[in-house]
């Protein structure tokens, strides 16, 4: 019997199972830390979140990351600001925090473009029929859709952008003319 030979595989298969258990678990472990919640759980948590903003939709619903903190979820309330609410496993609120605009999104004194930007269509607040009826339209496009963010678009052609979730919760990025109807629907 080869001893040598007996040996590096005492040495190397120990060691190629470590290397793949520790593969394996980092994945896993990467994949659960910022998982959305789906289904059932997801529509009890964005429920409370949305109540504790005071009104709006409930955009991103996500496992917190910090200690204490079970839920993270993002409301966009119907003013079109946005803001993240905190939640414990028991949706106890833990805070509130309305997202900052971006630094182009802050306007200089005498000026009514924000820093280095220029107003476009994309900066434009919709209007709540606006809104709703783009919505609609991208619900008919996505059939059981929950929609996760309606704007304004600056592409030419294009007159609104709406982010929505279908019931495999695959998103998908929904582009509507000015008369809300579909021009593209493509997997976001």
């Amino acid at each position: 019997m080869n001893t040598a030979k007996l040996r590096s595989k005492r040495i190397i298969l120990p060691t190629l199972a470590a290397v793949v258990a520790l593969g394996v678990g980092g994945t896993v472990w990467a994949s659960a830390a910022n998982a959305d919640v789906t289904g059932g759980e997801r529509d009890r948590v964005a429920e409370a979140a949305v109540r504790a903003a005071g009104g709006g939709t409930a955009s991103d619903v996500e496992a917190g990351d910090d200690q204490g903190v079970a839920y993270e979820v993002d409301v966009r309330k119907q003013d079109g600001s946005e803001v993240e609410v905190t939640l414990d496993k028991d949706l106890k609120v833990l805070g509130q925090e309305a997202d900052a605009p971006d630094a182009d999104d802050t306007p200089d004194a005498g000026s009514s473009a924000g820093a280095g930007d220029t107003p476009d269509a994309g900066d434009r607040v919709l209007s709540a029929t606006e809104r709703a009826s783009a919505e609609q339209a991208a619900k008919g496009a996505v059939a059981g859709g929950t929609v996760l963010d309606v704007s304004a678009s600056d592409d030419p052609g294009v007159a609104y952008e709406v982010d929505i979730r279908d019931a495999a919760n695959a998103e998908w990025d929904v582009e509507l003319d000015a008369a809300f109807k579909v021009l593209r629907k493509t997997a976001g």
